[in-house]
């Protein structure tokens, strides 16, 4: 070792010098030639690799995911009133359907609204949960996935991206009146009985929404992706109840006579080839663990000067 470059007292001569990082602690069997020390960690057969989650991903900026997500609304929406003003090819539609419902032996959408009519309370419910939960919840799906699962929001706003134009071009090539519209079902429209309501008395002059754009179900379609994307992008046991949200939604398109049964499983055939189309993310990426303490492997653990005797 080098000597000092200070001039040494009679003291200093006669101190033990101190002992290098790489020196053995006194009274420790002397390590072998190459041996790893705690001062120099190293991987192991035993060492198990940890993960990274998915949420080191770097998030797309800001203001271009907004300007992306409000672009596709206005484009959605705008999209929606050009199917529009098609009546007699929406009523025909209709009445094909609601054949094709019959031939298949699918039960009855009245069976699910004659429950809902049991109370003014549950009928009332259930038209507020079709005009108020649709967006809301999908927005705060995509919030939730930007903040907290930044490559799964990527995943599911493609996913959602892809789903909503596939359904606007089912709008403008299969205008569909909704079975509320089409007396041949006997269906309420509970939500211009009961309230509350989204839509014009005039389904035909409405210019704030198309009401001949029933297949497929986006309401039923989105709301099967947020149960989708929740369960992918989180580990909570407890994550399969996210199904109860496109189950809800189901029953009560349905009981508020907007939606056919034909429009639900539409909309879930769509949203199958999206997520055939757009492959999900890793949840997880290994990366090697650190290495347990030396003492638990057996290795002598050789101490710093300055922890030498500390707490003494």
């Amino acid at each position: 070792m080098d000597s000092l470059t200070e001039p040494a007292d009679s003291a200093s001569d006669s101190a033990p010098e101190p002992e290098p990082p790489d020196a053995a602690t006194p009274g420790a069997p002397a390590p072998a030639p190459g041996t790893a020390t705690a001062a120099r960690p190293h991987s192991h057969a035993g060492a198990r690799p940890t993960t990274r989650p998915d949420n080191a991903v770097a998030r797309p900026p800001l203001l271009r995911e907004l300007l992306l997500v409000v672009g596709l609304f206005v484009v959605y929406k705008a999209g929606r009133l050009l199917a529009g003003g098609r009546t007699d090819e929406a009523y025909a539609d209709a009445h094909r359907v609601w054949g094709w419902e019959r031939s298949l032996h699918l039960p009855g959408e009245g069976t699910v609204q004659t429950a809902l009519l049991h109370g003014d309370t549950l009928v009332h419910l259930a038209n507020t949960y079709y005009a108020t939960v649709h967006f809301p919840v999908t927005a705060a799906f995509l919030v939730w996935l930007y903040l907290r699962r930044p490559a799964h929001y990527v995943w599911a706003r493609r996913v959602l991206a892809l789903v909503t134009a596939a359904a606007l071009v089912g709008h403008l090539l299969f205008p569909l009146a909704p079975p509320r519209l089409l007396a041949e079902t006997g269906l309420v429209d509970t939500a211009r009985v009961y309230g509350p309501s989204v839509y014009g008395a005039h389904p035909a002059a409405d210019a704030l929404a198309n009401q001949f754009a029933a297949m497929p179900s986006l309401h039923f379609g989105w709301a099967l992706m947020v149960a989708v994307g929740m369960i992918a992008a989180t580990r909570s046991r407890l994550r399969v109840l996210w199904l109860l949200h496109p189950l809800l939604t189901l029953l009560v398109i349905v009981g508020t006579a907007n939606h056919y049964w034909l429009d639900a499983i539409a909309a879930t055939a769509l949203l199958c080839v999206a997520l055939a189309v757009v492959h999900p993310p890793h949840r997880t990426k290994a990366v090697p663990a650190r290495p347990r303490a030396a003492e638990s492997a057996g290795t002598p653990v050789r101490e710093l000067p300055g922890l030498v005797g500390a707490g003494r």
